[in-house]
């Protein structure tokens, strides 16, 4: 899941750096650049989407490490006073 959004990120700000491109280097007409703004905005917004999920799930991939860290030291724990 992870692998996928920083797919989809990648994806999204190579778009944008492309509608960038188009915005500074193509002579556009005022609809036509209005447009590559408005696309340039709803990929800035599927981006920072996309870094707010990731951060969500890297934060969440972190509770289940230590978790799983937690209950295998209790496992020693107990394996270890059991058979003492």
């Amino acid at each position: 899941m992870i692998d996928g959004l920083e797919e989809k990120l990648a994806r999204c700000r190579q778009s944008m750096e492309e509608v960038d491109l188009k915005l500074r280097r193509e002579k556009l007409s005022p609809e036509g650049r209005k447009s590559l703004e408005r696309e340039r905005n709803l990929l800035m917004t599927k981006a920072d989407n996309y870094e707010k999920e990731l951060s969500a799930l890297r934060k969440e991939n972190r509770k289940n490490a230590a978790l799983a860290v937690a209950m295998a030291l209790l496992i020693a724990l107990i394996y270890a006073c059991w058979t003492m």
